[in-house]
């Protein structure tokens, strides 16, 4: 999360498995895709920095948020991936649909951890404006995509160990 005293971006790298055979599928909101773009580059850029072979991301685009769920599912069937992660940016308005897509999308994921066999990994903003989303898709506050990928590295590696 970032904070005043975290940025997204900002990880130990020793920390991070080198990856090479690592096989992860992205699923991407087209909704807000100045943003989800910004934050699929980031992904792609720090697995691949991690020795994730780039022919070893998968990534598809759903149009929405509250679509990462049901597209997250079947990249997980069709791809055989050893993590998955969701971007997608939903921006507050002045209805209650924030809170429907937000609560909606949190739920389907967390559901999605507990009957897959592999980490599904939420690199979703719910920010208050554009703003606070820019920030957080390369901006001052770091990048989600990154912190996704790291979070997918890692927990590959640890469901990797337990199996």
């Amino acid at each position: 999360m970032a904070t005043a005293y975290q940025n997204l971006s900002s990880y130990d790298p020793n920390t991070v498995p080198h990856s090479p055979l690592l096989r992860v599928a992205i699923v991407c909101a087209e909704w807000n895709a100045s943003i989800t773009e910004s934050l699929l580059r980031g992904a792609c850029d720090t697995l691949e920095r991690h020795g994730v072979k780039a022919d070893n991301i998968f990534v598809e685009h759903v149009p929405g948020t509250f679509e990462l769920t049901f597209g997250a599912q079947r990249m997980a069937a069709h791809y055989r991936p050893d993590a998955i992660i969701v971007l997608g940016c939903v921006v507050k308005g002045d209805t209650p649909h924030f809170d429907y897509v937000c609560e909606g999308v949190t739920e389907g994921i967390t559901r999605l951890n507990t009957i897959l066999d592999i980490p599904v990994i939420f690199g979703v903003l719910t920010t208050d404006n554009m703003q606070q989303a820019t920030d957080r898709a390369g901006g001052i506050h770091g990048n989600k995509g990154d912190e996704a990928a790291v979070t997918a590295i890692k927990m590959a590696a640890f469901n990797a160990r337990m199996k």
